[in-house]
């Protein structure tokens, strides 16, 4: 015991002093804590009184002024300061953004108000909508947002337009399943309380004197709708969606088909605006200016023409990065060029390791909630991947550098795209099946091939195209562009068609993606040999894959939907296969495509059986029960395990069968079971996520009947009181 003992004062002292060692780099432990406050917030089943995050805030950081003169102690008052500071900035945003979310189905009814933003889609076009009047619904229950997908008609819309029109509205979807993508907290964040499709064109009217979003949001729109619209005239095929996704940020013009190809040949991040594309275009802007500056002697030998490119380069950086609209990987990538920028403006050297701490600090700090987003944690893991890979072996590249020759320095370029590419596929591999379950194989070789075009040809002639659209010149440039745009494309669909291009995996439990990142946190921020302990954590998160097990059975929160898993792993579904469900649920099981339930007789595997009446599911032991209607409830009780009704049920079966009927679905959300000798498991999506201001409880319809039916008594009787005040005066007899 003794000697045990001795071993652990070693240990601990061994670490401390690897600690101190590297006081340098703690302050990049800094998003990290705020994270971890903003991740607790956000991991809750129930919201926390507002004052909570802030109280402990203020107590941590009394405590560690009252402990600062004791170090250690100081240091994880300050860790525990930052992490409470997290939780508080994820509360304050919550507050800030809440807003009316429409409770139930609506329409159609007339809605009315200002355009904030325009999609082009492949087929039509999707606006968001700051609605001031909707038909049946009063002013306090209206949402300050809502997305309508135009069927025709639109075409000539701007952001700032005052439009009109009909539509059927509903409430943000829920997650298809416990621990798929929620819709619901990304549309409470957007400010969005409806979606839906309209029933009749959008019809321009005129505004409202001083209504309207502030100026500058709104010239930012039109400016992007704009360009989006110059560019798909120029390019009516493929190549112009991916150009306006390159140039404005708008993915939403780009063919399924092809956006798949991208992402399957681990080439998405060339349609989302980030690193590459900001570098490029900061690149090429301060090359450009200081190249030119250069021509003018009198001009170049008399004033610090660095700085000057550097400036320009900064404000080219910042309006891209507005018209790409902002999104996190858009910031993160101004945040960090923008300071090696203003590192050339004031004579010092860039930091990238801080740089990127201080992206993420402002980011986290602006925006908690884009911490649970793939955007944030993809390209945050991916840079700072990069960072530590080169910080390790910077000086070996540089080495290689000096003694080649240009064929020698052409190899290194390809050698630095390739070690790139694996660095951040590695890096981002983890999040990409913790969010999508693919994982794509040839990655490297599209790369190599699609960046240098990227690079050297189209990100040129899209600045050259973006300086002359103002005088009607962008055509050429743009067909240019496309070029180099069908090329990769190409590179996409060839890559994909070879044999084993994606794995398929099941979804990542959030354990496993939390002891990769604190693994990965572990390995880049620290440079001593400790950090390799970070490889510990990171094999036991992607370990955690294997001991995934989808779901026996899923349904749908709306009772439309039931998927029973065969023997082979895939899906029986019954119900409409072409639900937005069934592709959540077989891409996070890893399933292949889903087969509809045998309408009489068994499967081919014989776990599922059918008849008029109902349908029985038999699988690890344990039965479960599908009737058609809840008529002979008694006699579906006594031979199941479990029973699943897709109309409301007054009647429960006696224990040990149990039954989940509407009700349970109406309530809770999705459900999951999962069947084993044992018992039967169900999880719902009430449960995993909790009730939180985006996930509310559902209101009874008699509730929200009654609301809308006193909101509709209250606007006639608004509008008889102001005929009434509208008529002549009449004397009293």
């Amino acid at each position: 015991m003794g000697r045990a003992a001795r071993l652990l004062r070693a240990g601990a002292a061994a670490l401390a002093r690897c600690f101190h060692a590297e006081r340098e780099r703690w302050a990049l432990w800094v998003p990290v804590f705020l994270g971890c406050g903003i991740g607790l917030y956000f991991s809750l089943t129930v919201e926390p009184p507002g004052w909570v995050g802030a109280a402990a805030t203020l107590a941590a950081a009394f405590l560690a002024l009252l402990l600062r003169r004791r170090p250690n102690a100081l240091l994880l008052g300050g860790a525990a300061s930052l992490v409470a500071a997290g939780f508080a900035l994820a509360q304050f945003q919550t507050w800030r953004v809440a807003a009316p979310v429409l409770a139930h189905q609506l329409g159609p009814v007339a809605v009315e108000g200002r355009v904030l933003e325009i999609d082009p889609l492949p087929e039509s076009s999707r606006i968001i909508i700051a609605p001031a009047r909707m038909e049946r619904l009063d002013g306090t229950r209206l949402p300050a947002r809502i997305r309508i997908r135009l069927g025709r008609g639109g075409d000539d819309l701007l952001p700032g337009d005052w439009v009109s029109t009909r539509a059927i509205l509903y409430p943000p979807p829920a997650p298809a399943m416990p621990g798929a993508y929620d819709f619901q907290r990304r549309a409470f964040f957007d400010r969005l309380g409806a979606v839906g499709f309209a029933v009749a064109p959008a019809v321009r009217e005129a505004a409202p004197d001083g209504s309207g979003p502030p100026r500058w949001e709104v010239g930012i729109a039109a400016l992007r709708s704009a360009m989006t619209a110059r560019i798909a005239a120029a390019l009516p095929d493929r190549s112009g969606g991916v150009a306006a996704a390159i140039i404005t940020g708008q993915t939403h013009a780009i063919p399924e088909a092809d956006a798949q190809a991208f992402r399957d040949a681990g080439l998405a991040h060339i349609l989302v605006i980030a690193g590459l594309h900001m570098g490029m275009v900061a690149g090429l802007a301060f090359v450009g200016l200081r190249a030119m500056l250069a021509l003018i002697p009198a001009v170049s030998l008399r004033y610090p023409t660095k700085k000057w490119a550097a400036a320009f380069a900064l404000l080219v950086t910042f309006f891209y990065m507005l018209l790409s609209g902002a999104t996190v990987s858009s910031r993160r990538s101004f945040i960090m060029t923008g300071l090696v920028l203003l590192a050339v403006l004031v004579d010092r050297l860039p930091l990238s390791a801080r740089g990127l701490a201080y992206a993420a600090t402002v980011i986290l700090a602006w925006t908690p909630v884009s911490l649970t987003g793939p955007s944030f944690q993809m390209s945050f893991a991916a840079v700072g991947a990069l960072i530590a890979f080169y910080e390790t072996f910077r000086h070996r590249f540089s080495a290689w550098r000096r003694g080649a020759g240009p064929i020698g320095r052409a190899a290194l370029y390809l050698l630095g795209v390739a070690t790139t590419t694996v660095v951040c596929t590695l890096a981002t591999t983890p999040f990409t099946i913790f969010h999508f379950n693919r994982f794509a194989v040839f990655s490297v070789a599209a790369n190599i091939l699609a960046v240098p075009i990227t690079g050297f040809w189209v990100m040129p002639w899209a600045m050259i195209a973006c300086f002359l659209m103002p005088f009607g010149l962008e055509a050429g440039p743009l067909h240019a562009m496309s070029w180099g745009i069908d090329a990769i494309i190409a590179i996409a669909r060839g890559v994909t068609s070879w044999p084993g291009a994606v794995i398929v995996l099941p979804a990542m439990p959030l354990s496993g993606l939390l002891l990769v990142t604190a693994g990965g946190l572990w390995l880049t921020i620290w440079q001593r040999r400790w950090r390799l302990a970070g490889f510990i954590p990171i094999a036991a998160g992607l370990a955690a894959i294997a001991f995934v097990t989808p779901p026996d059975l899923l349904v749908s929160g709306d009772a439309r939907l039931i998927a029973a898993r065969a023997a082979d792993g895939s899906y029986m579904l019954s119900g409409r296969p072409e639900r937005i469900d069934v592709e959540t649920w077989t891409r996070r099981g890893a399933s292949g495509p889903a087969a509809p339930f045998p309408e009489l007789g068994t499967s081919a595997d014989g776990t599922l059986a059918c008849d008029d009446l109902r349908c029985f599911y038999r699988a690890k032991g344990r039965s479960v029960a599908l009737p058609r209607s809840a008529r002979n409830l008694e006699a579906e009780c006594r031979g199941a395990d479990l029973v699943i009704l897709r109309e409301p049920s007054r009647r429960r079966c006696p224990a040990p069968t149990a039954i989940v009927d509407r009700f349970d679905l109406w309530r809770h959300g999705a459900h999951a079971i999962w069947l084993a000798p044992g018992g039967v498991a169900i999880e719902t999506v009430e449960a995993w996520r909790g009730i939180r201001p985006w996930a509310p409880r559902p209101v009874p319809r008699r509730v929200w009947r009654a609301e809308r039916r006193a909101a509709t008594e209250s606007t006639a009787s608004l509008a008889l009181n102001s005929a009434g005040s509208a008529l002549p005066a009449v004397p009293a007899p």
